[in-house]
């Protein structure tokens, strides 16, 4: 409720007075767009079909892509799902496009609500660094706010926090990646709530990241490598199945 007041106040100001308002950790919505709404519509459906999940995700395109079917195999992602969360009646709260400000409304908007699940696992910043071009300052306390409220709303729910991923976009990109997984460590490293694993060792090769482990470049025409493919999304599954384990049973 505070940040929505900030938020609404922060919009009667001059833009001077705007700039210094960090957007990251706002509740922006996006219902003014048909689809988005709908997915919400329909998330929320599947929260109340489903209360006794035990593990839900929260995040953007890359955790709504864990829903993916495709026809040549790289893109047939469903499958890891299937095998590594389908036993926890798990949920998938991924949204396209979203930035740790969409994903701040959705949760003050009642996401989980009604829900009581073992593990939330949060994968969320990607698209701060992206058209809206929020850099590490901002994204790092936007992260802290989606924790703060997913804790909120799920007091008896652990949290598996995972670091921004590596991507193939630009080199500032790569740096603020850097930086907020850095600061996101040291700042959960004690936080009995909250367990954070930054994965990009299985997605990178001596610190680079490996395009061949994600779908955009192989997309017509070549995009960027942000979205894992299906062998990098078992890969991911893979690297934090004992955390999924420990919490989740």
């Amino acid at each position: 409720m505070i940040r929505r007041i900030i938020l609404a106040a922060s919009l009667l100001l001059p833009l001077a007075a705007q700039a210094r308002v960090n957007l990251a950790t706002a509740p922006i919505s996006r219902m003014d767009l048909p689809w988005w709404r709908a997915h919400f519509t329909q998330t929320n459906a599947l929260a109340k079909a489903d209360p006794q999940a035990r593990v839900i995700w929260l995040g953007d395109s890359i955790s709504y892509y864990w829903q993916r079917t495709g026809d040549h195999g790289y893109d047939n992602v469903l499958p890891v799902w299937q095998h590594y969360y389908a036993p926890y009646h798990a949920l998938d709260f991924g949204f396209i496009g979203d930035t740790t400000a969409n994903l701040i409304w959705r949760l003050d908007h009642g996401e989980v609500s009604g829900l009581h699940p073992k593990l939330a696992i949060i994968l969320i910043g990607a698209n701060n660094f992206g058209l809206v071009h929020w850099d590490a300052a901002m994204t790092i306390p936007g992260i802290e706010a989606v924790v703060a409220d997913t804790r909120r709303d799920l007091p008896a729910t652990h949290i598996l926090l995972l670091g921004v991923l590596p991507s193939v976009r630009s080199p500032w990109v790569d740096r603020q990646t850097r930086l907020t997984n850095a600061a996101l460590a040291r700042y959960y490293q004690k936080n009995p709530a909250v367990t954070f694993i930054n994965v990009a060792p299985v997605l990178t090769h001596d610190g680079v990241t490996d395009p061949g482990l994600y779908v955009d470049p192989r997309m017509t025409p070549p995009r960027p490598a942000l979205h894992p493919d299906a062998t990098g999304m078992a890969r991911i599954a893979a690297y934090i199945q004992p955390a999924v384990v420990r919490y989740a049973h």
